[in-house]
């Protein structure tokens, strides 16, 4: 029943370790529904029942939310292999908290949250496994909010570029470095409008701090953005 699915899964966060034969039998085991959905259509609806954490199989989907003014703010895009709904899996308000719509058809696997708290009844070690995965997602989406809120508390655009140019700085080991966001998903992280973004990294490169040509960063004057960093 899963085997068409086996190439997409075992690549996906949550089967980390698993051979295709093992992400089978545990599949075999747990018995996770496949459904379809067709392009538009709601694969989970804000405020509905939760009802498993999902991976798309095929096709592309969204995440939307309603901000107070009821205008739909897009949360990200997922694509086949991506995982959605971990998060709601274990808040214990078991509602969606976003809605998922398919912007083609898609196929999804939902995987129910019991799976991730109870035990095999065959034991089996990749259930076991399953679970850690479930954990280190879980652990890594907390370390990116809490990433995020550092960023929301610095007040300037400026400030933001900055810091965020220097944490690339640091993990790359050089002054020249392509960034791992484009322009659209940058600023989405950082919470600032794109276009605003966009001004102040001219403005930047204007002053001689930064040069850049698309999503490559040269840092000019490390000194100087550091010393900026502060104010």
């Amino acid at each position: 029943m899963y085997s068409k699915w086996l190439q997409v899964l075992v690549k996906c966060p949550l089967f980390e370790g698993m051979d295709m034969d093992q992400l089978n039998s545990m599949l075999e085991c747990i018995k996770p529904r496949v459904l379809k959905y067709n392009k538009d259509e709601f694969i989970a609806l804000a405020g509905n029942d939760f009802k498993g954490v999902g991976i798309i199989l095929s096709g592309e989907a969204i995440i939307v939310k309603e901000n107070v003014a009821g205008n739909r703010v897009i949360i990200s895009m997922i694509e086949s292999g991506e995982i959605f709904g971990e998060m709601a899996a274990f808040s214990g308000k078991p509602k969606w908290p976003a809605s998922v719509i398919a912007q083609q058809p898609c196929n999804v696997i939902f995987i129910s949250s019991k799976t991730f708290v109870s035990q095999c009844e065959n034991l089996c070690v990749s259930h076991q496994l399953l679970i850690m995965n479930m954990l280190k997602i879980l652990s890594q989406k907390a370390l990116i909010l809490n990433r995020k809120m550092e960023y929301l508390s610095i007040r300037s655009i400026r400030g933001k570029i900055i810091h965020y140019l220097l944490e690339q700085y640091k993990q790359n080991d050089k002054n020249m470095f392509t960034l791992p966001l484009n322009r659209n998903e940058l600023a989405d992280f950082l919470n600032i409008p794109r276009p605003s973004l966009s001004r102040e990294m001219c403005r930047m490169r204007d002053e001689g701090l930064i040069d850049f040509y698309r999503s490559s960063i040269r840092i000019n004057s490390l000194e100087n953005l550091k010393a900026l960093a502060d104010l």
